[in-house]
Formats: C-alpha cells, sequence, structure tokens
C-alpha cells in the first residue's frame, strides 16, 4: 500500500481543504493509501500521544500553564499540530504543516480501528480523544472557534441584545468568566439545559425554563459533549465493520497488537541475566517488585504452584530482570516440587517451556516480558488465578486490604482508590510507587512492570545488582531508535513486520505454557 507521491500533488490534493483547520472532528475518513510502515508509525506516535494526555491529565489540572506546556512540546516532539494560532492559508502554503494534519487525521482513525474492538478500549480512547480535543479548542480564538462550529454545522441560537441587557444581572451573577464590562459584548447561546450538565452542575451558567445560557468562552463544553457523542457513535459502526478488516492478514496482527500497544523500551535485553539470584528474590519482591509480580511472587510461595496467566507474567518478568535460565529452571522445579508436582512431572510438562521462554526451544525467539497495558488488557484472570494487574482486576475492598497489608498509608490507598475508580490503572501503580518510596514525585511515567523494578533499584541505591541493570539497559535504549522517526521506508517495513511477529511468537510460546 504505497502512497499516491502526495507531495509533487500537495496543490490539487482533495484533503487540502478538510486539513483547513487546525482542529477537527474527523467526521470524514482519510482517503489516501498508505504504506504499513505509515500506519504503524502513525498509530505509535498517536498513541504515545493520547498516553501522555493521560498522564498529565492527572498531574496536572487541566487547563493550567504547566498542562498546556507539556502537551505542547509533546505534539511537537511527536510532529503532531500544536501552533492553531497560525494563520491558516500559510500553514498550507507548505507541506509541513499539513503533513502534521494529516498525520493527525490517519492516526486517529487507525486508533479508532485498534480501540472499538471492547467497551474499555472504547471508553479509555473516547476520554483521551476528548481530553486531547479540549486542550486545542481551548488554545483556538474566537474566529477559529466560529470557523470550527460553522464547519461541522453546529449552530446555537444566540439571544438577543435587548434579551441580554434585560439578564444581564442573572448573566454576570451566574458566570465566573463575565462581567459587567464584558456582558453587553459578549455572544450569549441559549441551550437545553440537557446538554449542558456540566455546566449545571457546577452553577456556571444561568438556568431558565429548561435552557441555560452560555457564555462564548465556556461553549467549549457544548462542543466536547457532541464531539463525545459523535466519536461513541463512529465507534459502534467501526466496531461493526471488523471482521471485514480483520480479514486482511496485514492488518489484523497490527490492529491486535496496538490495542495494548507498549510504545516504550525492550526489557527482554538479555545482557542482565545473572545479575539477579535466587536468594534475592524475596527480598527484591518485597521492596521493588510492583504490585502484579509481588502477589504473584506471593502466591507461589504460599500455594507452591502457579497458573498458565501467572507463571507466563511472572517468568518473563523474572527473566527480565536478570534470572538466569539455569536459575529459572531450578526456581520453578524447587517451588513446584514443593507443591503436588513431582521431579518428573515437572520435567516432562513444564521444563520446557522454560526453556522455550528463554529461547531453547521451538523458534529460539528471546520472548518480551509483559507490558502494562498487555497485562491490564489480555488474559484477564478467573478464579484461582493471580496473574493481571490488581488495580484493574481486584475488588477495590481487597485491593484496600492488599494496600493496607503492605503498610500503605490511609492517605495514600485513598489516593490510589481514587485513581483507580477513574480507571488510570497505570498511574494508580506509580502512585503506589511513590508511597512505598516515599518520593512524591516519581518524575516517569509507567508502562511496564520491569521499568517500576528498575526505577526502584535506582531509588534505593541499586541494590541486588539494579545500578548495573540500568546502565545495560540505557546503553540499550540509546543504542535502539523508535520505528516512527527512522527515515528509510524499509527499515520501518522491518519494524512492522518484527512488530507483527513479537505478537505471533508471544501467542506460539503460550500454547507451551499449558497445564499437563
Amino acid at each position: 500500500m504505497q502512497f499516491l507521491s502526495r507531495r509533487k500533488k500537495f496543490l490539487i490534493n482533495p484533503q487540502t481543504e478538510l486539513y483547513g483547520h487546525p482542529v477537527q472532528f474527523y467526521g470524514e475518513p482519510p482517503l489516501e493509501n498508505i504504506s504499513l510502515a505509515e500506519f504503524e508509525a502513525f498509530a505509535v506516535d498517536r498513541l504515545k500521544l493520547l498516553k501522555t494526555v493521560e498522564n498529565v491529565g492527572v498531574s496536572y489540572l487541566k487547563g493550567s500553564s504547566q498542562y498546556s506546556d507539556k502537551l505542547r512540546a509533546e505534539s511537537k516532539m511527536l510532529n503532531f499540530p500544536y501552533r492553531p494560532d497560525a494563520d491558516d492559508k500559510k500553514a498550507l502554503a507548505g507541506p509541513s504543516e499539513y503533513d502534521k494534519r494529516r498525520k493527525d487525521h490517519i492516526s486517529h482513525f487507525i486508533l479508532r480501528l485498534a480501540y472499538c474492538q471492547t467497551e474499555d478500549l472504547r471508553r479509555w480512547f473516547i476520554q483521551q480523544e476528548v481530553d486531547l480535543f479540549r486542550y486545542r479548542f481551548n488554545a483556538l480564538s474566537s474566529e477559529q472557534k466560529l470557523e470550527l462550529l460553522h464547519r461541522n454545522n453546529l449552530q446555537y441560537d444566540t439571544i438577543s441584545v435587548e434579551e441580554k441587557i434585560g439578564l444581564k444581572n442573572k448573566l454576570i451573577n451566574s458566570s465566573y468568566t463575565v462581567s459587567a464590562i464584558t456582558v453587553e459584548q459578549e455572544i450569549f447561546y441559549k441551550v437545553p439545559f440537557q446538554d449542558a450538565l456540566d455546566l449545571v452542575r457546577a452553577r456556571k451558567v444561568y438556568l431558565q425554563a429548561g435552557y441555560v445560557y452560555i457564555p462564548h468562552m465556556d461553549i467549549v463544553t457544548i462542543v466536547l459533549n457532541d464531539f463525545r457523542t459523535r466519536l461513541s457513535k463512529s465507534l459502534a459502526l467501526t466496531a461493526r465493520s471488523l471482521p471485514a478488516v480483520h480479514s486482511d492478514e496485514r492488518l489484523q496482527p497490527l490492529l491486535n497488537h496496538l490495542s495494548h500497544a507498549y510504545v516504550g523500551q525492550d526489557y527482554s535485553i538479555q545482557k542482565n541475566v545473572g545479575k539477579i539470584s535466587l536468594d534475592q528474590i524475596d527480598s527484591l519482591s518485597g521492596k521493588s517488585f510492583p504490585l502484579c509480580m509481588r502477589q504473584l511472587h506471593q502466591s507461589l510461595r504460599e500455594n507452591h504452584h502457579l497458573r498458565h496467566g501467572g507463571r507466563m507474567q511472572y517468568g518473563l518478568f523474572l527473566k527480565g530482570i536478570g534470572l538466569s535460565l539455569e536459575q529459572a529452571l531450578q526456581f520453578w522445579r524447587s517451588e513446584f516440587i514443593r507443591g503436588k508436582v513431582d521431579a518428573d512431572k515437572f520435567d516432562k510438562a513444564y521444563a520446557y517451556s522454560v526453556r522455550h521462554m528463554f529461547g531453547k526451544e521451538g523458534k529460539r525467539t528471546d520472548y518480551t516480558p509483559y507490558s502494562c497495558m498487555k497485562v491490564i488488557l489480555s488474559n484477564p484472570p478467573s478464579q484461582g488465578d493471580h496473574h493481571g494487574c490488581p488495580f484493574r482486576h481486584s475488588d477495590p475492598d481487597l485491593l484496600k486490604q492488599k494496600l493496607q497489608f503492605y503498610k500503605v498509608s490511609a492517605s495514600g490507598i485513598s489516593q490510589i482508590l481514587e485513581l483507580v475508580k477513574g480507571m488510570h490503572f497505570q498511574l494508580a501503580c506509580q502512585k503506589y510507587f511513590e508511597l512505598t518510596h516515599n518520593i512524591e514525585d516519581a518524575n516517569f511515567s509507567l508502562n511496564h512492570p520491569n521499568q517500576y523494578f528498575i526505577e526502584s533499584q535506582k531509588a534505593l541505591g541499586g541494590g541486588g545488582g539494579g545500578k548495573e541493570i540500568k546502565r545495560e539497559v540505557d546503553a540499550a535504549q540509546r543504542s535502539q531508535e523508535n520505528p516512527a522517526t527512522r527515515g528509510s521506508a524499509a527499515t520501518q517495513e522491518a519494524a512492522a513486520d518484527a512488530s507483527k511477529g513479537v505478537v505471533e511468537m508471544t501467542e506460539d510460546l503460550d500454547s507451551y505454557f499449558q497445564d499437563a
């Protein structure tokens, strides 16, 4: 799937009119042909942007200067539109701004395909896209806002000057943003109250006879509701077309991978092997393991057995922090023998799968430890399982009990449960990190259990080989380029194929871990 020489045909491209405004409602799907490499690169960059939107939205007050500065910097770095105040005619006179808006448009629709598959994915995608839209809309000038409403057929009834004068005092008293000086100059919209429940709830508008009177500067609330409604309906329609999309063998692996993609560092680097010894695991589990791995380790020690999902999740994590193949075989054998598995059964039913994980059997592939997104979104635990994300899969009362057992303060537990309630599971884990390490701001975005371990070792001074692991991983990270930033199309194609291969090989590995 190749582009139609968009550079040469730039001035007559039919999409130019679509990109004439810096903010979109994404009502029209893209009509271009793109390569699989650019398909993946666009999707990964937008996923990074949406994850930043989520993290910044919890760390900073939405609408504050710090919040806006962070999103502006991230948009600029990932080559998305970040200058809504730019003159659109001048911006589109050259390819730079056009390419950013084009990328924004196409990448949104790619992630629609990936995130329409389940209710949880849809909910997360809608929330981040709405927050991103709010940030972009608020950065527009009044003229640009009106133009956006006009482009998307959003016509709201305005009240006359006479009606404004008659309601002047009530409009002033009911709004935080309107004063006596500006009320006559301000545009007010008369909208059914059910379309502005957020403003009514916050008592920020005047309500009379079933209608609210909204100043132009607060119209973002109504626009956001419309954007959310349209996007929700579009995702439902997209989900219906998934069978046809999945019939394309090129797209299905990419879309499945993107729905729980990890866009950070690879923690399968084998230079770390041997840096962790068996006698350190119990100590490290209490101070440097994320809660998901800590509960797996505790369950294994208590029951001397883990089911399929737990062995996959915990085994790859231990491999990632430096446990060698010989140590891993010894670790799992000793625990299972203490349970109901004798040595012969372990060697026949389980040893092969451990060796396979380390690339010594089957396809001899270096398998990657699970990222947070994979833990959260795939293979949910059932009764008797101990894998998964405690912040996502545990009952709130049980989670509270676990946190109390691990000596988390009452105020800290309240903060974590509030994040869990808002479905910010990775941020809840990051708050757990801060509370258990006595750090006010972790100063990193948590996306991987092995990242948690490395950051913990760094914070604690590197006990248990953590400093060495940190140096090795940092060196490897510097030597790797993100597929989205590589210049060669051939290299990007190879990256896309590699991503597809990881998904297929991980699924292949699952079959070797089934209980005998």
